[in-house]
């Protein structure tokens, strides 16, 4: 361990006591609260998995929360499985019938985006939601499955207590001006490229 002399101490307190100053004020000065619309987003591994962790923590302090999977149906994954362990506090919905060149099928694809929407307005609707995770709603809108004016309206026009988040790649810039955290997942090194396929535990 590196020996820090006397007036390393002081040096090193001094200079937090005036960086915590400007922290409490900082904080002090954010008196909004308000619910949440999120959108995770970009080419980068981590935006359901971080949409998950916020569903996790509203969880933690005994709210309930909704998840309706607009794209994803035939894969088996270990996050269902989990927020299973919650009861009816997690209100799940696997829409999706798989990515849209799997399925090869347009009409399939539109009534079964429709199906999602329409669950997710309900979980909207419902007060005792206190989260609700819209995954892969992105990818929804980008093939354009879904009127965007509407969907867009509809999350604006949200009860005031319910927080929302949107994931998927190619967020659409009216989704983005709505609201108000955007998340963009960059890729600076991503295991696909060198050939690890999808694994267990982490892509799903």
């Amino acid at each position: 361990m590196t020996e820090i002399d006397d007036r390393d101490e002081e040096r090193h307190r001094a200079k937090m006591a005036k960086r915590k100053a400007v922290q409490d004020a900082e904080v002090a000065a954010k008196t909004v609260e308000k619910a949440l619309l999120i959108v995770n987003t970009g080419p980068g591994k981590g935006k359901t998995t971080a949409a998950f962790g916020l569903a996790l923590r509203m969880l933690g302090y005994g709210k309930r929360v909704g998840v309706v999977q607009f794209i994803k149906g035939k894969w088996h994954t270990g996050e269902k499985d989990a927020f299973a362990a919650f009861g009816d506090r997690v209100v799940w919905h696997t829409m999706g019938e798989g990515f849209t060149w799997e399925t090869q099928d347009l009409k399939r694809d539109i009534a079964a985006a429709e199906a999602a929407w329409a669950k997710a307005l309900e979980l909207m609707a419902d007060p005792s939601i206190s989260l609700l995770v819209l995954d892969e709603l992105n990818i929804a809108l980008r093939y354009d499955y879904l009127d965007l004016d509407k969907v867009v309206a509809a999350l604006k026009g949200r009860r005031e207590n319910l927080h929302v988040v949107v994931t998927g790649r190619n967020a659409k810039p009216a989704l983005v001006d709505a609201a108000d955290l955007v998340t963009e997942m960059g890729v600076t090194k991503h295991h696909f490229s060198a050939g690890v396929k999808a694994q267990q535990g982490i892509e799903f």
